[in-house]
């Protein structure tokens, strides 16, 4: 059954449905949604395609497109002239149409991001450090917020959507592992980010684990195929990551669904560990310590590493054997199409890491199983701050949500 759609008014309108809350009249018509997903996933459509895809009738989709042209959202492209009848005119996502905000909130860094409607990266700002502070992290993006802001015209000013907050869920719990004081990271408990950096803005703000947050940067942004169910990996200083089902981001009743790094995997004695006390960089820092190797440059400089050695390869072959076993478990589960593994490191190094999981995989019993095929994340290093960006992107003008939290 097609769904009414209501006149949306003056650019003035258009502007407050992007500036309101995250209740269920600020949200936008069903099929409007449907015709920006199917138009993001393809890249440009036809009024004709839309409505073969949908089941929509030719004039709904009419209706449809033209008010999403009107809020400039959409934009025509060249015509399409065929041998008879008249030409078709693609329409394709509007740079412009909407921008969004992206924080990451990580055990070493945080990264402040702007995009536009496309995904497409117009400001980006870090803050290293050595372990996250409440009070810090909300400067950092109280400066960050405004000298984006301060970039940007009027008319793209208006155009922010939203902001996401990708960070791990109970940081407190890894002041140990991170090296912090405990008072410190103590202070996260009590503080809720998210209404702190509200307070600040005009627009809403949105909360989501950094791994599921990067998992739906590879879902919205990333350029790896049309799987509609895969298991994602996001290797940083902690390991994590997320579920895609049906072509969305499940999250589960709490948020936490996908909550890879905990899934216990062969340890390096064979005993049961965490795959994120095998797995993750921060394992690959403690070893370059032991050996008195200052191994800050892992966090400042993640495109490039230079030559590590011995550590590297110790790492990658523990790494990759946890992970391999991590993906037979999920495997068991739920038939993933693909497992996509990304994260914090330079492409040469992700690539290696890839293989060995391949090599791995080989060599484990999964008899019964239908096992995914493993292959490289497309986003890259800064997957969990698109990944936050995403999250008012998703929720506002994309079919299905990223399951969003806001609290912590």
């Amino acid at each position: 059954m097609e769904t009414g759609i209501a006149r949306h008014g003056s650019p003035e309108a258009l502007e407050s449905r992007l500036h309101r809350g995250t209740n269920q009249s600020g949200m936008r018509d069903h099929n409007e949604r449907l015709v920006l997903s199917l138009v993001r996933q393809h890249g440009s459509l036809a009024k004709s395609d839309i409505a073969r895809m949908t089941g929509l009738s030719a004039q709904t989709v009419s209706v449809i497109m033209r008010e999403l042209e009107e809020d400039k959202l959409l934009v025509r492209q060249a015509p399409l002239r065929g041998k008879i009848g008249q030409p078709s005119i693609p329409m394709a996502l509007n740079p412009e149409g909407a921008f969004f905000i992206g924080l990451k909130i990580g055990r070493r860094s945080a990264e402040l991001v702007l995009i536009d409607f496309l995904g497409n990266v117009r400001s980006m700002l870090q803050n290293s450090y050595r372990y996250p502070a409440p009070r810090e992290t909300v400067a950092f993006v109280t400066e960050g917020i405004k000298k984006m802001r301060g970039e940007l015209t009027p008319a793209q000013d208006k155009r922010i959507a939203g902001l996401g907050i990708a960070m791990p869920f109970e940081l407190w719990n890894w002041a140990d592992t991170a090296g912090a004081p405990r008072d410190v990271m103590d202070e996260w408990r009590h503080r809720d980010i998210r209404a702190d950096i509200q307070a600040q803005c005009d627009f809403p703000v949105y909360l989501q684990n950094d791994a599921t947050s990067a998992c739906g940067a590879e879902l919205v942004f990333g350029r790896g195929g049309a799987a509609r169910d895969f298991v994602y990996f996001y290797i940083g200083a902690f390991a994590g990551g997320g579920i895609v089902l049906n072509g969305r981001l499940y999250g589960g009743p709490t948020g936490n669904a996908g909550a890879l790094g905990s899934m216990p995997v062969p340890g390096p004695d064979g005993k049961p560990a965490q795959l994120i006390d095998v797995a993750s960089i921060a394992m690959l820092e403690k070893a370059l310590t032991a050996k008195g190797i200052d191994g800050s440059y892992l966090w400042s400089s993640p495109q490039e590493w230079g030559e590590i050695g011995a550590e590297l390869d110790h790492w990658i072959a523990s790494a990759s054997r946890a992970l391999a076993y991590a993906i037979v478990a999920a495997s068991s589960v739920i038939d993933f199409e693909a497992a996509v593994i990304d994260g914090w490191m330079p492409v040469t190094i992700r690539r290696r890491l890839v293989d060995a999981i391949r090599e791995a995989i080989a060599g484990i019993d999964a008899e019964g199983l239908k096992l995914p095929a493993v292959r490289e994340g497309t986003v890259g290093i800064h997957a969990r701050a698109l990944g936050g960006a995403s999250l008012p992107l998703s929720e506002r003008f994309l079919i299905g949500s990223n399951t969003i939290s806001r609290g912590t």
